[in-house]
Parts: C-alpha cells; sequence; structure tokens
C-alpha cells in the first residue's frame, strides 16, 4: 500500500467546553479539514484515561488527538493539567510498546479557535500519514 493510499484514521477526544466548541466552528465556518477525524466530546480533557488511548491504539486508530482548553481556562479547575501529566505517561507506554510518540497530540484549544483545530486536523493528519498505518491494526 502506498503512502498516497493510507488515509489514516485518528481519533480525537474533545474538550466539551472549548475543543469540541472550536471543531463546532470550524465545521459553521466551512473551514477544511480531512475527513479522517473521528471526534469523541469528553466533558472535559481530564477525563480521557491513559486506557482509552491505549485502547484506541492497540484495536488499529492510526492517531489519538486529545484536545482541550488553554492551561488556566479549565472548567474543571486543573483538568488539563491532569491531562498534560496523562500524556508524559501515555508517551512512556507507547515506546514501551513500540508505538511512535507522534500517533498521539495534545493540543489546546479555545472555543473561538476554529481555524486553529482544523490546522491542527490537517497537521495531525499529514504527520500520520507520514508514520503509515499503526501496526497493531492488522491484529
Amino acid at each position: 500500500m502506498g503512502e498516497t493510499e493510507f488515509e489514516p484514521l485518528i481519533l480525537a477526544f474533545c474538550c466539551n467546553w472549548c475543543a469540541y466548541a472550536g471543531a463546532d466552528l470550524a465545521g459553521t465556518a466551512r473551514l477544511s479539514y480531512p475527513p479522517n477525524i473521528r471526534i469523541i466530546r469528553v466533558m472535559c480533557s481530564g477525563m480521557v484515561h491513559p486506557a482509552h488511548v491505549m485502547d484506541a491504539l492497540m484495536k488499529g486508530a492510526d492517531g489519538v488527538l486529545i484536545a482541550g482548553c488553554h492551561p488556566g481556562d479549565c472548567h474543571y479547575t486543573d483538568g488539563n493539567v491532569k491531562t498534560e501529566r496523562r500524556v508524559e505517561a501515555l508517551y512512556v507506554m507507547m515506546e514501551d510498546m513500540g508505538i511512535e510518540r507522534d500517533r498521539l497530540r495534545l493540543e489546546w484549544v479555545s472555543s473561538g479557535e476554529g481555524e486553529k483545530f482544523a490546522r491542527v486536523v490537517r497537521e495531525m493528519t499529514k504527520q500520520v500519514k507520514k508514520i503509515g498505518p499503526n501496526p497493531f491494526k492488522s491484529r
């Protein structure tokens, strides 16, 4: 399968208050971004347990995006701080499993940043295409 034929599946966990609203703004503003992303709305990025991310990767998602409120703007005070610590732990777990670090991305996106959300999805899709299909996809 050539690189141009590969279309990655990226799972995005988006905070209800900021990132999901940013994704909604991107859609209503008709900003284009690849259709490779599947959004899961969560109340807070801090609610994304590492097991959910690892499960997505082990079941064949080519990439995972976690998008939350900017630091200091979390509706749950420090959920995004918890997310940041969890993502660092996830990078270690991924390395132990032989999964490329670039398959996971953490971004802060506010409700007014529709263009940023679209840009992040474009960048991540391009990045995951370079890496290639998740090796766990065939298992």
